[in-house]
């Protein structure tokens, strides 16, 4: 029987492996004079940049698809893969249509990934977007909601629209609407991951990065009524919620192997920008709009290790979600030379051992091509949490490194 998501799913593929920004490109023509903004991961505030009449693009570096020559030369060896691969799009030209590009500070390794653009680049627009460290609404709040109008007035001087009110109230819709689709979709994919895979999911988020909000939203929901029409059967895989790719991104490939090791992804942070705000965006009666951003994520922004958690409890968070998607274990996939990542962890582990949930880990590059080691590590965790349940499941000591 044909598959009825199938020409969904290539569409959205296609855009997620097109790093040359064919549809940006396409964006652009048929809106002249607006600009296409880029921002790194793992959070930029799309609503933002779409208030202004631009496109927000998030680049997520070269993947296992481009040869890295240049971009090699600009940086030391012992650091995550991703600003090596963006430098080298940035130089063969693949990120022309780009005016600009935003640098979130979720790492040192993006602070000087965006000093550096600013040398290679200097005609294109630059901003290092600084996130609260301080939850107070009247310090941090302050900081970061002054932080939002200075790029918006950036923006502004280099041809958008001067950011208004209504504009941004009307984004701010447009997301909250994308937001309860992709909730409906990570629905679907916890309740019967064998109707929707984690890969399928993966490229129909990461498909939104090229796109308006509003747009995705439409391609969402083509998805979710062509699942729905599939002749799907339970499989007996065990439930696992992976964690630590939520800057570089794992080869696609990877996270097939995953799948056919015999676990479910019923959760992840691969696409954590798209995910970081947990409900709706909820301006008050009279708030400034871009007050109510700035509220959102000191409030509600999702627990990540590139987010202080202020008071919270580490890893508190993480036991929670495991819960609530009832799932049997963790599956830690960091970025080699990750320093967010790899430096919670250990306080992650220890928060999933007082609450008795096994858990592995890896670690992988963008370029990677190699996954038999993973795979056999994924399959060895299945087997274990299928044989002795998740209570008392042993935990791999063993870390795999490729």
């Amino acid at each position: 029987m044909t598959d009825p998501a199938a020409p969904i799913f290539e569409r959205a593929r296609a855009l997620v492996d097109d790093y040359t920004l064919g549809a940006v490109k396409a964006w652009k023509a048929a809106h002249p004079g607006a600009l296409a903004v880029g921002h790194m991961p793992v959070y930029t505030p799309r609503p933002l940049i779409e208030a202004t009449g631009s496109l927000p693009v998030a680049v997520f570096g070269g993947g296992d698809s481009l040869d890295i020559i240049r971009g090699d030369s600009y940086f030391q060896s012992y650091i995550c893969h991703i600003p090596r691969s963006t430098v080298e799009l940035g130089l063969g030209g693949h990120l022309d249509a780009l005016d600009g590009m935003v640098f979130p500070s979720i790492c040192d390794v993006i602070r000087n990934l965006g000093g550096m653009w600013k040398m290679l680049f200097p005609q294109k627009y630059v901003a290092y977007l600084d996130l609260p460290q301080n939850f107070d609404k009247d310090v941090g709040g302050r900081f970061y909601t002054s932080e939002l109008r200075r790029i918006a007035r950036e923006l502004a001087g280099r041809g958008a629209r001067t950011l208004d009110a209504d504009a941004l109230l009307g984004a701010i819709a447009r997301e909250n609407e994308r937001r309860v689709t992709l909730e409906q979709l990570d629905a679907v994919r916890r309740a019967e991951p064998w109707r929707l895979r984690a890969t399928e999911a993966y490229v129909a988020v990461r498909a939104g990065s090229v796109m308006p909000a509003e747009e995705h939203t439409r391609l969402l929901r083509e998805i979710l009524a062509a699942v729905k029409l599939r002749t799907a059967r339970p499989v007996d895989n065990v439930r696992v919620v992976l964690v630590g790719s939520f800057c570089e991104q794992p080869p696609f490939e990877l996270i097939r192997a995953l799948e056919k090791a015999g676990c479910d992804i019923v959760e992840d942070d691969f696409q954590l920008g798209m995910r970081m705000i947990d409900g709706p965006i909820e301006p008050c009666a009279g708030e400034d709009p871009v007050e109510a951003l700035s509220r959102a994520f000191l409030e509600r922004g999702r627990a990540s290790a590139s987010r202080y958690i202020d008071r919270n409890e580490k890893g508190a968070d993480l036991v929670a979600r495991v819960h609530a998607c009832a799932a049997d274990g963790v599956i830690f996939a960091a970025a080699s030379f990750c320093d967010p990542a790899l430096l919670d962890q250990p306080m992650l582990e220890a928060a999933l051992e007082r609450a008795g949930i096994p858990h592995t880990s890896f670690k992988f590059a963008e370029n990677t091509g190699q996954f038999q080691v993973i795979r056999e590590q994924a399959g060895a965790f299945s087997d274990a949490v299928k044989l002795w349940g998740p209570a008392g499941a042993p935990v791999a000591a063993q870390e795999a490194s490729v």
